[in-house]
């Protein structure tokens, strides 16, 4: 689990020699900020008087303000529609444009859709604003972790995609907290200072990311652009870095890239079909929707009207305290995300998420309604966001892992629209299992959830390969010569040790002599 694993990776394996690549990561990731802020606001939005007396009526029954459970739907899930749209769109347009420019054009949809949310009263316009920002808040997410994948060295691309989940953490404890400061105030003011803050994060890397970032290497490799590709890398490395450990990985990523590129020669969207991509597409599609098969949808976006339907006094603060554990919970993570395989990461993660879902139901179906089956709910709707958020974003990860570098747009992109598309079903079925004026299920509708994370725990036993700290160029070798799930790990990729070895020279043999003989001194809990 923790053994030092088999690699071509010639760089220095530590985080301080790639500090300005982290922070260039951390820029391409201040977007995700939008996702986590959005789902945070609306779910507060549902039960703040100010906003429900613009969209949604006073309930005699239960004297007070309420919303209609269809425009709950359409409110929640439009976004997501939105997001599966531009997911699809992903690969066309990245083929194109590339990732930065996807980036800024997800920055000029948000401030369409924020300005018609602010201006408006009427519920149609309303809905066109959250499909637009739908658009927007997908290619967000889409295009950040596309850089992220071909941006970060090998043993950092972990690291890397927690600090994209910190992002998104952070947008939802800012949102949690602004809708606990203004859910009070009346009037439309109560929920259009929170729509405000969708102006920042974007308008800040937009900025950031024409000053500092460089386009993907490999995507500029993938359009033959190699003098380009070659300086965008060196751009992302730190100035002193080891000229041979430099061209010995670029000479990987040009190698393995031009033999992808003859590899698939037809429409890209049919190749992701065909030959040794099917499976690794299937891979991709199935690991990135672990996050709508895991119920986190529908705890996420109605965290405060769930706790608010349970009982739960003070639902907007412990909204917060629930934000606030998934920070602690990918703040956790960066300890052990360079120690622990992939596969022990995601098993123990959605079993904790399975059991989180399944004790709320039970409490509740024994004692609905009561002051202690309330403070189970939110234990474990806590627990669930903690264990939720510290493995998150390495399904993401491995997901952009298994497809190679010409495919990867399209393949991660359909893999993010599918997500989406059940992210959009969890929260277009919630409010009828959830609301009182339907089913009326409250907590027990995690039941459902948990028969659906267990699924997940036996396809990621049987089939996900484990991919720590391997090149995407390993990746690619690796899945090209069909190599079983159980043996990834300790596999060696003779052919992209080669392509650096040919950029290198005796040096990389040398080097790899004492790396060996440095891992193989250490106790295994250490290597």
């Amino acid at each position: 689990m923790v053994g030092a694993p088999v690699s071509a990776n010639p760089l220095k394996l530590d985080v301080r020699s790639h500090s300005k690549c982290l922070l260039i990561c951390v820029i391409a990731t201040l977007s995700t900020f939008q996702y986590g802020l959005d789902y945070a606001l609306v779910g507060g939005f549902l039960s703040m008087p100010g906003f429900l007396e613009v969209f949604g009526y006073y309930s005699e029954d239960l004297e007070k303000w309420n919303i209609d459970p269809t425009v709950q739907q359409l409110i929640s899930s439009l976004m997501t529609i939105g997001t599966f749209l531009s997911s699809l769109m992903v690969g066309p347009f990245s083929s194109k444009f590339g990732r930065r420019h996807g980036l800024w054009a997800a920055t000029l949809l948000n401030y369409v859709a924020t300005a018609i949310q602010l201006g408006t009263t009427s519920k149609a316009a309303l809905y066109v604003a959250r499909l637009i920002l739908g658009v927007s808040v997908g290619w967000f997410l889409t295009f950040a972790q596309l850089y992220v994948h071909e941006a970060a060295p090998a043993h950092l691309r972990g690291i890397s995609f927690a600090v994209y989940q910190v992002m998104l953490s952070i947008g939802s404890i800012v949102g949690a907290s602004v809708d606990y400061g203004t859910h009070t105030k009346k009037g439309r003011d109560a929920y259009q200072i929170p729509l405000a803050l969708f102006y920042v994060a974007p308008t800040l890397q937009a900025v950031l990311l024409y000053f500092f970032a460089p386009e993907s290497p490999r995507w500029l490799m993938t359009q033959r652009k190699e003098a380009a590709a070659e300086e965008s890398l060196r751009r992302l490395r730190n100035p002193n870095i080891d000229e041979l450990e430099f061209r010995a990985e670029f000479n990987e990523i040009k190698q393995s890239t031009l033999e992808q590129l003859e590899q698939n020669k037809k429409a890209l969207f049919l190749e992701m079909w065909r030959g040794t991509n099917l499976r690794r597409t299937l891979l991709s599609i199935a690991v990135v929707c672990f996050h709508s098969a895991n119920g986190s949808s529908w705890v996420n976006i109605y965290t405060t009207y769930f706790l608010q339907i349970a009982g739960v006094k003070q639902p907007f603060s412990y909204s917060v305290m629930v934000t606030c554990t998934g920070l602690i919970g990918v703040l956790v993570s960066f300890f052990f995300v360079r120690l622990i395989d992939r596969r022990t990461v995601m098993l123990v993660g959605i079993t904790a998420c399975g059991i989180c879902q399944l004790v709320p139901a039970i409490a509740w179906s024994k004692n609905p309604g009561t002051e202690a089956t309330g403070k189970i709910v939110v234990a474990f709707i806590s627990l669930f966001t903690f264990f939720y958020v510290a493995y998150a974003p390495y399904a993401w990860l491995l997901g952009g892992e298994y497809v190679n570098n010409q495919l990867r747009a399209f393949t991660f992109g359909l893999a993010t629209a599918l997500n989406f598309l059940g992210n959009w079903a969890g929260t277009f079925s919630a409010p009828y299992f959830i609301n009182p004026a339907k089913f009326g299920w409250g907590p027990k509708y995690g039941y459902i959830w948990f028969g659906s994370n267990m699924i997940c725990v036996i396809f990621t036993w049987f089939f996900l390969p484990e991919t720590r700290d391997r090149t995407l160029e390993e990746i690619h070798e690796m899945f090209e010569a069909k190599v079983p799930a159980r043996k990834f790990k300790h596999y060696v990729c003779a052919n992209t040790e080669s392509y650096a070895a040919e950029a290198m020279g005796h040096d990389l043999a040398e080097r790899k002599n004492v790396r060996a003989a440095h891992v193989e001194e250490l106790p295994e809990s250490k290597a």
